[in-house]
């Protein structure tokens, strides 16, 4: 797969479209290290091309219904606390950090934004993964052809992740997201999910956080405020 992909890269008459999937697997990223075998990277790759050219809202949804993100960054059997355990805050973290917001507020031109004392900001709390992976409880793998879907299918890498079977696998209690935004109680996976798209995407950082990773991908390494 990998091979396929560069000799994509490199003999593709589609070159924007190549260099836009590039471009976005340098800033959304999984690695053969976790997701090595070639039914978990072709859907992957696939996902990037049909989304290379499209809305970036989309794409954070697609990407956190991927199987092979849910398998790299844990979300897939990820459940609602209990007694002995926490939900995997691995997805939700990467999702804020690398994949959308950044770290840092940011000025609309890149740079960060800075308090009173000259300090950065930060752009969210541990709270504030701890909610988005509550958030992003009760889904499993979608079930292999003629199964039926229950609360931990077996891998499967071919369609979107699926809520569990049992509801209860979610967490359904209100959720602090990002801005002062408060989710309701009560919510499916499914509905939580479409929360938590909807409040990276509005966020100001989004802009400016993912257009400089495009620009240095595609353009040049260390573009400044001005450019």
């Amino acid at each position: 797969v990998r091979a396929q992909a560069y000799l994509n890269m490199a003999n593709g008459p589609d070159q924007l479209r190549q260099r836009a999937i590039f471009a976005l697997s340098q800033t959304i990223v999984v690695s053969a290290n976790k997701v090595g075998n070639g039914d978990q990277l072709t859907p992957w790759m696939r996902l990037l091309s049909r989304h290379a050219f499209g809305n970036f809202h989309t794409l954070l949804r697609e990407v956190s219904l991927s199987p092979t993100m849910g398998k790299y960054l844990d979300n897939v059997y990820n459940r609602k606390a209990t007694t002995t355990t926490s939900p995997n805050e691995n997805y939700a973290r990467e999702l804020l950090q690398l994949f959308s917001v950044g770290t840092w507020e940011l000025n609309n031109d890149g740079s960060q934004k800075l308090d009173g004392a000259g300090n950065p900001i930060p752009a969210y709390s541990q709270a504030t993964i701890g909610a988005f992976a509550r958030a992003l409880t009760g889904w499993t793998y979608p079930p292999r052809p003629g199964a039926t879907s229950g609360n931990s299918n077996p891998e499967h890498f071919e369609g979107q992740l699926v809520p569990t079977s049992t509801a209860s696998r979610h967490d359904t209690e209100p959720k602090a997201l990002l801005n002062g935004t408060v989710t309701p109680a009560g919510l499916t996976a499914p509905q939580d999910l479409a929360w938590v798209i909807d409040n990276i995407f509005a966020h100001q950082n989004v802009p400016p956080f993912i257009a400089t990773r495009l620009i240095r991908s595609l353009v040049t390494s260390n573009p400044s405020p001005a450019y």
